[in-house]
């Protein structure tokens, strides 16, 4: 039984029922009960014409819990309010220690589990992460960032030799009037 944010349509337009979204639709429920329900909603099907379509995004909650429309409801606020406690854990590990980053991206991952728009923003976030660091990769990239890297290094050290033999080791805030 379909309910909640894995519903969809088995018939078309015209009242009848396709082969290929019957067949996709057993595809899903076998894959929900062999437990690879993880790739059954992020994996395409190719079409007759050789065009990736998109399958549509199914639910991770128990089967139990999609039976009945408020238990899906509660599950789904459930995952959004988890998901938003880690994501909030992350922005403040951004300026507190701590992984901020892998908890944000922890956090989108909870919510990719139930909601569409998560999943698409986690698969973006995925494919920019996998592009900068093919970029990053590159020789010259890499040569430009070292000499950078090098360059800043050299002019934090004159400043802060220059600052010592200006003043030695004091520390700024317990300068004199000089």
């Amino acid at each position: 039984m379909n309910t909640g944010s894995d519903r969809g349509t088995n018939e078309s337009a015209a009242g009848d029922t396709t082969t290929e979204t019957t067949a996709q639709t057993a595809a899903d429920t076998t894959a929900e009960t062999a437990g690879t329900a993880g790739t059954a909603g992020t994996a395409g099907t190719a079409g007759a014409d050789g065009t990736a379509e998109e399958t549509p995004h199914v639910s991770k909650a128990p089967a139990f819990i999609k039976a009945r429309r408020t238990l899906h409801l509660s599950w789904q606020v459930g995952v959004f309010v988890v998901g938003l406690a880690v994501i909030a854990a992350g922005v403040a590990m951004l300026v507190l220690p701590g992984p901020g980053w892998v908890a944000i991206f922890a956090g989108l991952a909870i919510w990719a589990t139930e909601f569409a728009w998560a999943h698409l923003v986690l698969r973006w976030t995925k494919r920019k992460v996998t592009e900068a660091a093919q970029k990053a990769l590159d020789p010259k990239v890499r040569r430009r960032n070292i000499i950078l890297t090098t360059t800043g290094l050299v002019i934090a050290g004159a400043l802060i030799g220059f600052y010592l033999w200006k003043y030695g080791l004091v520390l700024p805030w317990d300068l004199k009037d000089q």
